[in-house]
């Protein structure tokens, strides 16, 4: 990995890094290993927003390896946490992009980041040389086609839009046909994101995924879900809403740059089981990176 990268992983993570697993680092290198050492240690990975399951499932398994490898220094463990998180994160399976286009399905609620990851994502695809069209299917919001008009101007990317009040469904059907007429690498459809107790808001998204398929057989090829990580532990409860509606294959976790928790990241692999793909690290339309898991535990754990 270039330097550059890495310093933009470790800048978007500093607040996870300084405000809960910099608490970590700082307490394990005072610590001497006893009982009340585990019982610390499981406290502030719960307050890390690891979640209770992979809180325990890390404690447990540092506790294996320090009697097995007979670990007495606090510089060994703090290795051994790091192994032991990275363990914890699935090594993102990106798409090969096969079918032309392909398309891609972004859902989550309002303000999580979505619109902006949209615009964030096809520049990322154009930069590797594969043409784009972003399709704004949240027709409710006027607001939400605005924005997305925005940053879709702001990240060089051409861009379909829904009737205002219109159907969902027919966007992107519209959208889909489009990029076939245009010969486009990559679809991507950004969703209506209201409340996820709506029950409405699930009916539109399995529709936009039916209709997906009647425009082009096989789509959508991946339907990823934005998280926003300032939110931490209640994201996970709209994420499994989205997962009983339809099959999603990834999470992009948004506005990594403004989050203290960070350790979502691996409630999200334990309690989900969806591997992160992308995550934002800033405010540019550059700052969308594929998730490095390796980078993100060296950004978020100091030493």
């Amino acid at each position: 990995m270039s330097d550059n990268i890495f310093n933009k992983w470790r800048a978007g993570l500093e607040k996870t890094r300084k405000v809960t697993f910099g608490r970590i680092a700082n307490f394990l290198g005072t610590s001497e290993l006893n009982e009340e050492t585990w019982e610390d240690l499981e406290a502030l990975l719960i307050q890390a927003d690891l979640g209770m399951d992979a809180t325990l499932a890390v404690i447990d398994a540092l506790q294996k390896t320090v009697n097995e490898q007979g670990l007495t220094q606090t510089e060994e463990l703090i290795k051994a946490l790091k192994e032991e998180l990275i363990k914890r994160l699935a090594e993102p399976e990106l798409l090969d992009f096969a079918v032309h286009p392909t398309v891609i399905i972004l859902v989550g609620v309002n303000g999580s980041g979505k619109t902006t990851s949209a615009a964030k994502l096809a520049r990322l695809f154009i930069d590797e040389g594969k043409s784009t069209l972003l399709v704004a299917a949240d027709t409710y919001r006027a607001a939400a086609i605005d924005q997305l008009k925005i940053w879709a101007e702001r990240a060089d990317v051409p861009m379909i839009a829904g009737q205002p009040g219109g159907d969902p469904g027919a966007a992107a059907y519209d959208g889909i046909t489009a990029a076939i007429a245009r010969n486009k690498d990559i679809v991507i459809i950004d969703t209506a994101g209201r409340l996820h107790t709506r029950y409405n808001l699930m009916e539109e998204i399995k529709k936009v995924h039916r209709v997906s398929g009647k425009a082009l057989p096989g789509a959508p090829h991946a339907t990823w879900l934005v998280l926003d990580a300032t939110t931490g532990q209640n994201a996970l409860q709209q994420a499994k809403a989205f997962q009983e509606a339809v099959k999603i294959n990834g999470v992009i976790l948004a506005k990594l740059d403004s989050s203290a928790k960070g350790g979502m990241a691996f409630a999200i692999q334990a309690q989900l089981g969806l591997p992160i793909l992308y995550a934002g690290l800033g405010e540019s339309i550059e700052d969308l990176q594929v998730f490095d898991r390796a980078a993100f535990v060296e950004g978020i754990i100091e030493g």
